[in-house]
């Protein structure tokens, strides 16, 4: 219940201590029946200035207090993991008191989860396609090898900007994997055409290798060339998100380029030269 005194006497604490209520007191002989005895605040009840929650909140039927921060430099989880542990040392809390935390970091908990299982999922379906694309799991394994060359530079990109793993860079990683899965198709695909040419095992890598160059460098940098200006302009406002992503592509683009020149060729080549002398 909420009570406002009217604007003359509102300022002064002694005009709202000499209010005038009702008493619940039997009319004496001084007072007649339809009168009412009326008394002072002050003498039922302890006027006094002091401070206090302007609102008390409620969730679940329980009192609720909300403390909320912003977080600046720092990626969220890190910083509410440090709250944690000084909380957990520091403060010993009454009986029936709980600390529950919430707000941007119980969102990102559960986005982060979803992302997760969702790029393994797509690491599954990326390798299932493989294999019904060539119908073998060593050249399936072959090309997959290009996920991890591009997860090197993807890593090695977050870590030089600040090294904070946010959504937007999970995001990127999905995006490089697919990227990174046509370098190597491209490559094994050739390499199977040309043998099935009667091309010689070595002569099948180099050539196979020469003709696929140009492709995976003119679309590697057709992308690289558009993700620039984003991954430059991270500070400019509505680039929180897309500036991140653009990050970690141009990392793993990097690295997943220049690897899958050599170490998709090189393992194309050991495989099947073995393959080779067990038939022999």
């Amino acid at each position: 219940m909420v009570l406002r005194f009217n604007d003359e006497n509102r300022g002064k604490i002694e005009n709202l201590r000499n209010v005038l209520i009702d008493a619940n007191i039997k009319p004496t002989q001084l007072i007649t029946q339809h009168s009412t005895l009326k008394i002072p605040l002050h003498y039922v009840a302890d006027i006094v200035s002091t401070t206090g929650p302007n609102t008390i909140n409620r969730e679940n039927v329980q009192r609720k207090i909300v403390v909320s921060a912003n977080v600046a430099g720092r990626d969220l989880k890190s910083v509410v993991n440090q709250i944690k542990e000084k909380i957990d040392y520091n403060i010993q809390l009454p009986e029936n008191y709980r600390i529950q935390y919430g707000g941007q970091f119980e969102s990102e908990a559960k986005a982060s989860k979803i992302l997760f299982l969702t790029s393994l999922m797509a690491l599954l379906i990326i390798f299932l396609l493989l294999y019904q694309e060539f119908k073998n799991i060593k050249v399936a394994g072959i090309v997959f090898l290009n996920l991890p060359l591009a997860l090197i530079g993807g890593v090695l990109s977050i870590w030089f900007t600040g090294g904070i793993m946010s959504i937007p860079s999970i995001i990127g990683f999905i995006t490089l994997f697919g990227i990174a899965t046509r370098n190597g198709i491209l490559l094994v695909s050739r390499y199977q055409a040309l043998q099935s040419q009667g091309v010689a095992l070595y002569e099948t890598v180099i050539k196979g290798s020469l003709d696929r160059l140009n492709p995976i460098l003119m679309t590697a940098l057709t992308t690289a060339l558009a993700l620039i200006p984003l991954a430059i302009t991270g500070d400019l406002p509505g680039n929180e998100i897309q500036s991140p992503m653009a990050i970690v592509i141009l990392g793993g683009l990097l690295s997943s380029t220049l690897l899958n020149i050599y170490v998709v060729p090189v393992i194309y080549y050991l495989l099947n030269r073995k393959k080779q002398q067990n038939e022999v």
